[in-house]
């Protein structure tokens, strides 16, 4: 397993659409391996393909109570309530935002063994699924925000981007 480099925001894939994955295999087993491992030291709680480089549709999570999961091709097919809760990005490190998302989902996807999974989630998990969801269609917390507070926000990330880049810092 090896810790892989996280993209940072406006870079390639991240504003792209992923592509689904035909088969699950070793090549994605490993990916989902280092993609854990990648999480765990960036210290983050959920961690997409795009953000890694790989414009395919997985992700994995780990909700601090719960137990870590990987999703592939995941679809969210039901969305009842609304709450707004602060959300940071790996792929936008130092940039937090007010997010509104849905507080309860309905999912189906496989995991990282290709078996299918279909189960409900709630509040955080919701919430941190929604998050990673929003990365394999191109879209990025800034995306989900008010006119406003995005051109603040991206003001501030121009800054931090270029402190982080002149540094070496890469996830």
């Amino acid at each position: 397993m090896s810790v892989l480099n996280i993209v940072f925001y406006p870079d390639d894939p991240l504003t792209q659409v992923a592509a689904p994955i035909d088969r699950v295999g070793p090549a994605i087993q490993r990916l989902v391996e280092d993609m854990f491992e990648t999480m765990y030291a960036s210290e983050g709680v959920g961690l997409a393909g795009p953000q890694v480089g790989v414009a395919k549709r997985l992700f994995v999570l780990h909700e601090p109570d719960g137990e870590k999961m990987c999703l592939i091709n995941p679809e969210i097919t039901e969305l009842e309530g609304r709450d707004v809760g602060q959300e940071g990005c790996l792929s936008l490190p130092e940039i937090y935002v007010q997010v509104p998302r849905a507080t309860r989902i309905h999912v189906r996807a496989l995991n990282e063994k290709g078996e299918p999974v279909d189960f409900e989630a709630t509040d955080f998990l919701a919430r941190i699924i929604q998050h990673e969801f929003d990365h394999l269609n191109g879209a990025l917390i800034l995306d989900r925000v008010d006119v406003l507070t995005r051109h603040a926000k991206m003001q501030e990330w121009e800054d931090i981007r270029g402190r982080l880049l002149a540094t070496g810092t890469r996830g």
